[in-house]
């Protein structure tokens, strides 16, 4: 089943992460370069314009969240998937070694019954010669 993700976030889900992410950022020893390219030049801001853009970066840091998320996911599934496959190559492994095993067993026990069976005719082919060379002796004296 596809995961599920939120097509719709709140300003709070989207911002506080991005916002939280830049404190962390800033907060540390920084130059003015670095200001520059995390903060945005630092110049006359106008109204409405102001707006469509801190609109559409909040579109741009809702969408680079869920790719974010989305990357994060297909990692893990590839992870997961390296570890099925381990897991698949040592079940083949284990089957062809049984497999293997058990021709090998059938092959010992087959010449085991053998064995027994060239046994019991040896016992009884020398009691029927003991019966004959009875019998023999017997009718010459």
């Amino acid at each position: 089943m596809p995961p599920k993700f939120k097509r719709h976030l709140n300003d709070d889900d989207v911002t506080g992460s991005v916002k939280s992410e830049r404190r962390n950022l800033l907060e540390d020893d920084s130059d003015e370069e670095e200001d520059f390219f995390l903060r945005g030049p630092s110049g006359p801001r106008f109204g409405p314009r102001n707006e469509k853009i801190k609109h559409v970066q909040n579109q741009v840091d809702e969408v680079i969240d869920v790719m974010q998320e989305n990357i994060t996911k297909v990692i893990e599934r590839g992870e997961r998937l390296d570890e099925l496959q381990d897991k698949s190559e040592s079940l083949s492994d284990n089957a062809t070694a049984f497999s293997n095993r058990s021709k090998q067993l059938r092959r010992q026990m087959w010449w085991r019954g053998c064995k027994i069976k060239a046994i019991m005719a040896l016992v009884a082919v020398i009691l029927l010669l003991v019966i004959i060379i009875l019998i023999v002796v017997k009718y010459r004296t």
